[in-house]
């Protein structure tokens, strides 16, 4: 049986676009490598501030041509990938506090995959206000999650510990951004990064 701790982490929060894209593309990589990628959630906002780091379109704000060169790439890698149900969220920026903390609570639950499917579904696919209590109590319930008992959950100690822990962890990894994966102790930065990630892992499963 595998070790969990050697599985490649994948260091996400739903508020980047970037990690739904990343998410969208794992499953083709594992069924390819047979390695599982570790879901770990973090707080993109608790990086940044970390960090120094910024969002694309504030760090290339007054580099136009930069941040429409930024959409051109987003554009080939949707095309590239044949990601046609991505649907912008026009509630964007979302905040996801809420959401991660659920993330925390649904791998405590045994239901971190449905919960992880469901939320990039709703935000990223038919994109809703997920920061919103009732959309986002409504979104569970719908997708078939425990609705009530993870809002309980988000409200405790432990996992806003964990949430912190996970932050923290990744930025003593080197992460400053996301999605950002680590494989062997190193790290790979961006939703691209998986094209060059991939080999990586397919040395290592043979």
């Amino acid at each position: 049986m595998s070790d969990p701790s050697n599985d490649p982490v994948f260091y996400f929060d739903f508020a980047s676009p970037n990690a739904y894209f990343a998410h969208r593309i794992i499953p083709g990589i594992e069924a390819r490598t047979g390695v599982k990628f570790r879901y770990v959630p973090v707080l993109l906002g608790g990086i940044f501030k970390a960090t120094g780091n910024q969002a694309p379109m504030i760090a290339f704000a007054d580099v136009p041509a930069k941040l429409a060169y930024e959409y051109k790439e987003i554009e080939r890698f949707i095309a590239r990938h044949k990601l046609t149900h991505f649907n912008f969220n026009p509630h964007f920026p979302v905040n996801t506090l809420s959401a991660m903390r659920g993330a925390v609570a649904a791998e405590a639950e045994g239901v971190l995959t449905p919960y992880v499917e469901a939320i990039f579904h709703f935000m990223w696919e038919k994109p809703r206000k997920l920061d919103d209590a009732d959309v986002f109590h409504a979104t569970l319930t719908e997708a078939g999650l425990p609705a009530d008992r993870l809002l309980e959950l988000i409200q405790t100690a432990d996992v806003k510990a964990r949430l912190i822990a996970n932050t923290q962890l990744a930025v003593d990894q080197g992460v400053f951004g996301i999605p950002s994966f680590i494989v062997d102790g190193e790290l790979y930065f961006g939703k691209d990064r998986l094209e060059s990630l991939e080999p990586v892992l397919t040395a290592r499963s043979a």
